[in-house]
């Protein structure tokens, strides 16, 4: 689990910026959400609804994700600040910190964009990230079936 803030384009002194939580599953898939805080108040609900619980929980330091243990997870923690990339038990949450360093160098690349553009660019990312191993036909195939779904959904195609 990681949250981080996304600093948008913005015109003069400072940025914006849009807190982002996302959860990182062992087998490599990522989901990723705009977040209006970074607050356990916001966060614990999101986790509850997409983490089983008594599943193994691993996360940074960060205050809002205290307490994990009292609410049905196990909760390994990695204290980034005392140069930690493991708990010595084999868990950590680089894979996670990878994902974040794809995403923030994929939006650097844009040179910044809007704010109402960000569920946006996030919802292809996360795609992009989660389907990284399949070939470039693979991947159309999929869009194409999951287009064709939804347009039948709708009633749109026969």
């Amino acid at each position: 689990m990681r949250s981080h803030k996304f600093g948008l384009a913005k015109r003069g002194r400072g940025t914006q910026k849009t807190p982002v939580f996302g959860i990182l599953c062992r087998k490599g898939k990522v989901w990723a959400e705009i977040v209006p805080d970074v607050e356990a108040k916001t966060l614990i609900p999101l986790i509850k609804q997409r983490v089983k619980p008594g599943s193994t929980v691993c996360s940074d330091t960060w205050k809002s994700y205290t307490g994990k243990a009292a609410k049905g997870y196990v909760h390994r923690l990695v204290e980034h600040g005392k140069g930690e990339y493991s708990d010595k038990k084999g868990n950590r949450i680089n894979g996670h910190e990878g994902f974040w360093g794809y995403l923030k160098r994929r939006l650097a690349a844009k040179g910044g964009i809007r704010k109402e553009r960000l569920p946006l660019y996030l919802a292809e990312y996360v795609w992009r990230y989660n389907h990284r191993n399949m070939s470039v036909y693979e991947k159309t195939d999929k869009m194409l079936l999951l287009l064709k779904s939804m347009l039948l959904s709708k009633n749109l195609v026969a």
